[in-house]
């Protein structure tokens, strides 16, 4: 069994930033690729960006290029996802998720079925 908990969401204005973090309990953490969702308010939730197991690969939505990074430390079982100029379209609540697989290609990292736990979310609103 795995638990994800997501924090560090919180209310910011444009332009700013925010570090969330996704602690994981379980042994299969660092054996997992990880990922980033948001789901906005009548909006189907989307892909934001992902990690392979070991760090070494990254993929992000065109949307957040640039402005996102997303890191893991698997001595502490955690996913961040730091973000910068921030904009108020960036408003959803954010989940972190753990993949059915330790790597894979780029459009796999998007598809919510190759997730099997998800976080409970943490609510990051930008204000204009």
């Amino acid at each position: 069994q795995v638990q994800l908990v997501e924090s560090g969401g919180g209310l910011v204005q444009a332009g700013g930033s925010l570090r969330l973090a996704c602690a994981a309990s379980g042994r299969t953490f660092s054996s997992s690729a990880m990922g980033w969702f948001r789901q906005a308010p009548g909006k189907e939730r989307e892909f934001v960006a992902g990690i392979s197991a070991s760090g070494v690969s990254t993929y992000y939505a065109d949307s957040v290029k640039g402005r996102f990074t997303i890191s893991r430390d698997n001595a502490k079982s955690t996913v961040y996802l730091q973000m910068n100029s921030l904009k108020p379209e960036d408003t959803a609540a954010y989940y972190c998720a753990k993949a059915s697989f330790s790597a894979a290609g780029s459009s796999s990292y998007g598809k919510r079925n190759e997730y099997d736990y998800w976080g409970q979310g943490t609510q990051v609103t930008v204000s204009s």
